[in-house]
């Protein structure tokens, strides 16, 4: 299998037309070592491709769609076939002398991060492009405060940094790309050289609130995903990932949520997380929306503050209700970075909520680290 530059997985050169069948039966992909990093790209926290040069037969909406590009092979409209991704029109050069499109000629799009952060890695998905798919993709990005334009990031002012150089990619395949810029970024530039289709785009990495906008808050989440909480490790993630647990809103059905595997033996389940930085838990909310016949049973909550250290209990464990948000005010928490739930013996819940205030030394580790990052 080959690798880019930094040993990461690579697919390049054509896939075999479509036979029928599963579609996804000749599909490429790897384990990448960077997707244990939150999605900054996933709609759920507020992501959009905000503008594209060209979007003839596929919209650019579709990159952030959750979940697999979908495939129907019986499905034309008035411009051909629809696809499930972003698919700009064949480029031509500028003569019958020059039918090839110049060196330099590509189609770009313009995405805006849910959450700004640091960008870990990066999955240009090619899937159902067959014969379709770009010759190679590059992505940039840059680090502008406030809600700008599209016509703010296109201004000379703006000064983008290379996060994927220009590189081959394969057609109906997953390729991944590690990415090394310690940098905070809160938009990205996806071009496709020189034109083409990309069926899904996920931006793994890991968030970097603006601490002036949390120190107004003052009374936040702590553990929130936006803010930049963090799932750092869970016991089982057999039906659904741990990070649903602090995504933004209520979970909208069942697999929006966290739920584990039946236990067969005397254990129980558990998720541990990173607040986003020093702090002191007020309240808590332990959300089993939607999970009815599976909800957890029982919930402890515990935190700790740094590594290592004992856990210390702040909820005792506390029957829970399937399908309802429970509700607790702590009389005292202690600082602290982390905080694990342990649910019993088995189940699930679909969100945490841990609010309070950073302590001075978390706002002002929290500042630093976004100075650092050049926010």
């Amino acid at each position: 299998m080959p690798e880019n530059a930094q040993g990461t997985p690579s697919f390049t050169g054509d896939a075999s037309p479509y036979g029928g069948g599963d579609p996804y039966a000749d599909y490429r992909t790897a384990v990448f070592p960077f997707t244990h990093h939150a999605d900054l790209a996933d709609r759920r926290l507020g992501a959009g491709v905000i503008a594209a040069n060209d979007e003839f037969f596929a919209e650019r909406e579709n990159m952030l769609l959750p979940g697999p590009a979908h495939f129907d092979p019986e499905r034309f409209g008035h411009k051909g076939k629809i696809m499930d991704g972003w698919e700009t029109r064949r480029r031509r050069g500028v003569s019958a002398e020059q039918p090839h499109p110049a060196e330099d000629d590509h189609d770009w799009a313009l995405v805006r991060l849910g959450a700004p952060g640091v960008v870990r890695g990066i999955v240009i998905d090619t899937a159902h492009f067959r014969g379709n798919y770009p010759q190679a993709v590059s992505v940039q990005g840059t680090s502008v405060p406030g809600s700008p334009s599209p016509e703010d990031l296109l201004s000379d002012d703006v000064k983008w940094t290379t996060l994927v150089p220009r590189t081959a990619v394969g057609g109906h395949a997953a390729n991944g790309f590690e990415v090394t810029a310690e940098q905070r970024f809160t938009h990205l530039r996806v071009n496709q050289h020189p034109d083409g289709g990309i069926a899904r785009l996920r931006v793994h990495g890991e968030v970097v609130p603006d601490p002036a906008w949390l120190a107004t808050l003052g009374t936040f989440d702590l553990v929130a995903l936006e803010n930049g909480g963090r799932v750092e490790d869970a016991s089982d993630r057999f039906y659904s990932p741990a990070t649903n647990t602090i995504q933004p809103g209520r979970s909208h059905k069942m697999d929006d949520g966290w739920e584990t595997r039946r236990r067969r033996d005397k254990g129980n389940d558990w998720i541990s997380y990173h607040l986003v930085a020093q702090a002191e838990i007020r309240a808590v909310e332990i959300d089993t929306a939607y999970l009815k016949g599976n909800s957890a049973g029982w919930a402890a909550l515990s935190v700790r503050d740094g590594d290592t250290g004992e856990w210390t209990e702040i909820l005792p464990r506390t029957r829970l209700q399937p399908d309802t948000n429970h509700r607790f005010v702590l009389a005292s928490a202690p600082a602290a970075t982390r905080a694990r739930i342990d649910i019993f013996p088995d189940g699930g819940i679909s969100r945490l909520r841990l609010f309070g205030s950073l302590t001075e030394s978390g706002a002002a580790s929290l500042a630093a680290r976004h100075q650092e990052l050049g926010g």
